[in-house]
């Protein structure tokens, strides 16, 4: 990584990496900026040298920096008239600045894929369950893959995507996707150190006693690939799962759960191994399908750009179905 943002806030900067400019311009309040955001589109006049990205949050000062970037993203920036979502698209004295306050809409929809954020780098989605990550030998079409890799080649046929991790078919959530081979390669040889955070949200069976717990074994896998687990080396992998309990009956509780190791199926068995299956998994010991499918979604992933080194940190909220098991 060339640069990584440190965990107290701060950046550090490797060789070779070149820092944005800090642009000059005049600061706008929040509610100016608000009031700007009421008609269709707002246009500035850069008076001085600087990078798009910085420039836009000097400008926008009541988004977040994660909207903004979004904002980026989607294409709704144009500089002298043309629409770009370079970060660092550099501005000269002069040039126009045009921000559209309406959501660029995509023009087909991908099956099963919401895309939460989109730069030159990556692309982070969020995932509905029944749907592959990545082509299976059962099945090789209906997969997030295939649909992101049409999606970028709609806008340029050479553009292509790499998946960084995967999520089980039946699991929901956020997922990140490269947009080269060597972004790929950057986040998956730095998993540990450049993804700091990943919470999942569990609806299992039973109620589950203590309001938070430790759970350390040891994973592998059998001739039939099913994981098992064990409270001593077996072979297998060390495999540490936290979790705390968020709402809980006799009949269900619901769990954030956050991994320190990201073993294959691993809160799948972990949650059999104590004793209360992910509701809907069957693999794993449920014996129940309150809500029709898995009751497992990965609700939180916080990274450090493999380009920028700033901590980019996306939420996906907890699927109603999982909530409404505590309302019947």
């Amino acid at each position: 990584m060339k640069s990584k943002m440190s965990r107290d806030g701060g950046s550090r900067t490797f060789p070779g990496k070149r820092k944005a400019r800090d642009p000059v311009v005049r600061r706008r309040s929040a509610s100016r900026g608000k009031a700007a955001e009421a008609s269709k589109e707002t246009t500035w006049i850069v008076e001085q040298e600087a990078e798009l990205l910085p420039y836009l949050l000097e400008k926008i000062r009541h988004k977040s920096r994660n909207n903004i970037k979004s904002i980026l993203a989607r294409g709704q920036v144009s500089v002298g008239g043309r629409k770009t979502t370079r970060h660092d698209h550099p501005l000269l004295p002069g040039d126009r600045v045009t921000v559209s306050w309406e959501q660029v809409v995509q023009d087909e929809p991908i099956p099963g894929v919401k895309i939460v954020y989109e730069d030159d780098d990556l692309i982070v989605i969020d995932k509905q369950a029944g749907l592959l990550s990545i082509a299976s030998e059962k099945e090789q079409e209906e997969t997030a893959y295939r649909f992101l890799m049409e999606y970028v080649r709609r806008k340029d046929p050479a553009n292509r995507i790499f998946i960084v991790h995967r999520l089980d078919r039946d699991t929901s959530g956020l997922m990140i996707f490269a947009r080269s081979e060597e972004i790929q390669q950057q986040l998956q040889e730095e998993w540990k150190e450049a993804v700091p955070e990943r919470k999942y949200y569990a609806l299992v069976e039973g109620e589950v006693r203590k309001d938070e717990d430790t759970i350390r074994t040891w994973l592998k896998e059998t001739k039939t690939l099913r994981m098992y687990s064990s409270p001593v080396p077996n072979g297998g992998q060390e495999a540490i799962t936290h979790y705390r309990v968020l709402q809980r009956s006799k009949a269900y509780s619901l769990l954030e759960v956050w991994l320190e190791t990201g073993r294959k199926n691993q809160i799948r068995v972990h949650m059999e191994a104590i004793g209360h299956s992910v509701v809907g998994d069957r693999k794993y010991g449920a014996k129940s399908d309150p809500i029709g499918r898995l009751g497992l979604h990965a609700g939180t992933i916080a990274f450090y750009h493999p380009t920028t080194g700033e901590l980019m940190r996306f939420e996906s909220r907890i699927p109603g179905k999982f909530l409404s098991v505590f309302k019947q």
